[in-house]
């Protein structure tokens, strides 16, 4: 009860982590429950005696402030509270409040660039040993990767050039140490920073536990490892306080105070996958956690009463003194587009599961005129309106000294507090829907509803989002767009100013400027130099018009949807090739990049691989390095294509996933291309495999966070697990836990507009296959994680087209089966069949392709 407040010692250290509660129901490794019902009744008495004995220990290392949150929980008629008061002795001394006792963090001097030096090969092996431990098998593919990646660490020849390398490395070659052995070595000789960018928050945490290898010391680990991430990950303190104050009411201000707990000892304020329990926030209103979070971009930095204690303050000075900085892709490229950081740029950077990089830039670089990104923007220049709670702040209210000492400037702030009244406001959706736009913006969406359910050809009765190109568009739209053209060109005027006045009165500096005001005021002017590149991203979106098309650019109007309910329209345009830009922002600048994966050419050749991580558009390009994975495929892993599963028959499609996991006893992972499938699925046989002591968890069923999930997959081996993309490639379970992996049909992309832009610019079917390929093979990779591994990977697709299939590593037995003869291979474990390629598969090359 009390480790969900945030205790982070004991058996509170294993919930933070998201593990099962077996330790706690059986601390001294006793023998484990005959059955599931003896297991909860037993834990539910065990588990909770437990944790409330840690309360009554007098060592316990998070006692300060434990009583007054239990008299706060208490007022709010938390269910715990009289329980865990019971346990608490008042304290002798007044406990200090939170904000009080939360470290603050410390300016340092600008670190210097780092020196030029060259890794010695021989010293990169003895680190890359040091790493692997004493008596660890010398894997000659590892050894080769730490070698090749050595290379983006040497100095650049000329500016603008990058040594770059693109380095696909098999699943088991331990690429993560061989590329933490040259970083480690480079960031001690240059006393230089290395950013390690991934993509999922599993790989981040699988990095900050081998970087412990690197630095074993806590404190020095502590020093030299920085975990990064975007801005909404963290907790804000300013809305904790708010919380804490009556800002939030019933369940919602149990939850606040409840993470006020873990507040105080966390080691980062990451509420999304660091240190806070998972399963914590899914008790509560879906957006509770969030609301404690800095979601809506309104930070005032230093205007802030906590900002020299702020969670994101102190991880991005930590970073700048780092040799080791773990963060995503998304981060790198904002970063590098808002010119975020600079005193601070890495010159080497790694991208790890490289093959996300196109994803991630197709996201970061994409401009989206819609109906919910315009009501951020007008809540970020006006502030709260109507009813409206929280501490949102205006332009007004956050440079209300600028506006007093400089005429200009406040102009500029009324002006666009003026213009910002055409976005739409609160309830836009409703008006919109019920035909009664308010305003040039909801005139706008409402133009592009109508358009879009008018060229409608058929799925609007599907529930899903529907999209049109944006092409030959009716004059009422184009009359709409004009009008909002002028709206958005008002409001883009005096925010322009209002930069001006800023920086001239930073360059000013009046007497009251001090160092908190002008921290303030620039972080005042990166946020209106980011919001005013989006304004003028909008415009000329909308300049277009309907006109030309642009040979860069992908645009369509879209009504979004999900399970039948609108929750956003707009216009969207994405580049065709978003590497572009990563190229030109992110690569360009640094003088050395490694990107790699064990998917790296997604299904294709080196060219692709160039083409999907912006290499291409280096003057040089990049070097390419391979090592293929050192396992038995031929003798560790089965693929089984089922070919007697009708497509779209779901009782067909449930009862296949119920007797292939029934026939692994557990041990499976299921994967989705449509949630609603994954549900359907998962309503019809969870509680069958639950009768037979198989534990069925799901994504986007369990209110549970993803790693949690996959922490209690791990645990336990009888247990199975759903998911879609997210554990497709990020999920990391090696051993007897994951021995089936199933999919439910051949991951084909979506046919939507923009893959039919890029499918058509790409070489048509060709690229179609490489994704598929790509998609195929991480999946794939998620059976056979060790050289003792063994399993079967089940594709329910019996229109599978051969060429797929050479997704798969070389060696791999490919034979496609009925379920019957499926579920007995399974039951029997791995037996000798015959090799696909030498004449047993069946060749179907008619594809069965959505389009």
């Amino acid at each position: 009860a009390e480790h969900g407040g945030g205790a982070q010692a004991g058996s509170s250290a294993i919930a933070s982590q998201g593990y099962t509660p077996v330790p706690l129901h059986h601390p001294a490794g006793g023998p484990s429950p005959r059955s599931g019902e003896e297991f909860i009744a037993s834990l539910l008495q065990t588990g909770t005696q437990t944790l409330l004995c840690t309360l009554t220990n007098p060592a316990w290392p998070e006692r300060e402030g434990a009583w007054d949150a239990a008299q706060a929980l208490t007022r709010l008629r938390w269910p715990w509270a009289r329980a865990v008061s019971e346990q608490l002795p008042k304290p002798s001394e007044k406990e200090r409040w939170l904000f009080s006792k939360l470290p603050e963090w410390e300016e340092a001097a600008p670190r210097t660039p780092p020196r030029s030096v060259v890794l010695d090969r021989v010293a990169v092996e003895t680190q890359l040993a040091r790493l692997t431990g004493s008596g660890a098998e010398v894997r000659e593919g590892q050894r080769a990767f730490a070698g090749a990646a050595a290379h983006i660490f040497d100095p650049r020849v000329r500016k603008g050039e990058p040594n770059m390398l693109l380095a696909e490395a098999g699943t088991g070659i331990g690429k993560t140490l061989g590329y933490l052995a040259p970083a480690s070595l480079w960031a001690l000789q240059a006393d230089g920073a290395v950013w390690i960018s991934t993509y999922t928050k599993a790989l981040q945490r699988q990095l900050v536990s081998e970087a412990r290898r690197v630095y074993p010391d806590a404190t020095q680990f502590k020093e030299k490892v920085v975990v990064r991430k975007g801005r909404e990950n963290y907790l804000c303190l300013l809305n904790l306080e708010d919380a804490l104050q009556g800002g939030f009411a019933g369940r919602a201000a149990i939850l606040a105070h409840l993470v006020a707990r873990w507040a105080a000892y966390t080691a980062d304020g990451d509420m999304i996958g660091g240190d806070l329990p998972g399963w914590l926030p899914t008790l509560f209103r879906r957006n509770g956690s969030t609301a404690l979070t800095d979601r809506r971009g309104e930070c005032i930095y230093a205007g802030c009463p906590h900002y020299r204690k702020c969670f994101i303050e102190r991880a991005a000075r930590a970073s700048a003194q780092a040799d080791i900085v773990i963060a995503n892709h998304a981060l790198m490229m904002v970063n590098a587009a808002r010119g975020r950081e600079e005193a601070s740029r890495p010159t080497r950077i790694i991208f790890d599961e490289g093959h996300h990089l196109f994803d991630a830039a197709d996201s970061t670089f994409a401009a989206a005129l819609t109906g919910a990104e315009m009501v951020e923007i007008r809540r970020w220049v006006i502030g709260p309106e109507g009813k409206a709670r929280g501490r949102r702040r205006g332009l007004s209210a956050r440079l209300a000294d600028v506006a007093s000492y400089d005429e200009a400037g406040g102009l500029a702030i009324e002006a666009a507090r003026y213009a910002a009244e055409a976005l739409p406001g609160d309830g836009w959706l409703g008006r919109v829907g019920e035909g009664m736009p308010s305003g040039p913006a909801e005139r706008l969406l409402s133009a592009v509803r109508t358009t879009v359910y008018a060229r409608d050809e058929g799925q609007a009765e599907s529930g899903y989002g529907l999209e049109t190109e944006y092409a030959n568009l009716d004059p009422h739209l184009i009359e709409a767009i004009a009008e909002m053209m002028k709206a958005l060109e008002a409001l883009a005027k005096p925010l322009t100013v209002l930069g001006q006045r800023l920086e001239a009165l930073v360059e000013e500096a009046p007497d009251w400027l001090d160092g908190a005001a002008r921290a303030r005021i620039e972080g005042a002017m990166a946020s209106l130099g980011w919001r005013a590149d989006t304004l003028r991203g909008w415009i000329a979106l909308l300049g277009r018009g309907g006109g030309p098309v642009d040979p860069d650019f992908v645009d369509w109007l879209a009504v979004d949807r999900g399970e039948g309910r609108e929750y956003d329209i707009g216009i969207h345009r994405h580049w065709l090739d978003p590497t572009r830009p990563v190229s030109s922002v992110v690569l360009k600048p640094v003088h050395g990049v490694l990107t790699t994966s064990a998917t790296l050419r997604s299904g294709g050749d080196w060219d692709t691989a160039e083409a999907r991580t912006g290499a291409r558009h280096l003057d040089h390009g990049a070097q390419h390095f391979s090592a293929p994975s050192p396992f038995n495929y031929a003798e560790q892993a089965e693929v089984l294509v089922v070919t007697d599963i009708p497509r779209g028959d779901m009782a067909a499609l449930a009862g296949a996933y119920a007797a292939l996991i029934s026939a692994s006893q557990g041990g499976a992972l299921g994967l989705f291309t449509a949630i609603k499938r994954l549900r359907i699925v998962h309503s019809r046989i969870a509680d069958r495999l639950a009768r037979d002591g198989l534990p069925l968890y799901a994504q986007h069923v369990d209110p549970i966070d993803t790693g949690t999930l996959v922490d209690i997959f791990r645990d336990d081996p009888h247990s199975s697990l759903l998911g879609t993309d997210a554990l497709r490639d990020g999920m990391d379970v090696p051993g007897h836990s994951l021995r089936l992996v199933v999919m439910e049909q051949v991951p084909w992309p979506r046919p939507d507009i923009l893959h039919k832009a890029r499918r058509l610019a790409g070489g048509g079917t060709d690229y179609d296959d490489r994704i598929i390929r790509s998609r195929l093979a991480q999946a794939f990779g998620r059976l056979i994680r060790k050289a003792d591994d063994k399993g079967h990977f089940v594709l329910l697709s019996s229109a599978t087209p051969s060429r797929l299939l050479t997704a798969f590593p070389e060696g791999t037995r490919i034979n496609r089966v009925t379920l019957d003869e499926a579920v007995l291979r399974i039951k029997s474990g791995l037996s000798p069949a015959t090799i696909f390629g030498q004449g047993s598969a069946e060749e179907i090359e008619d594809e069965d392709i959505p389009f």
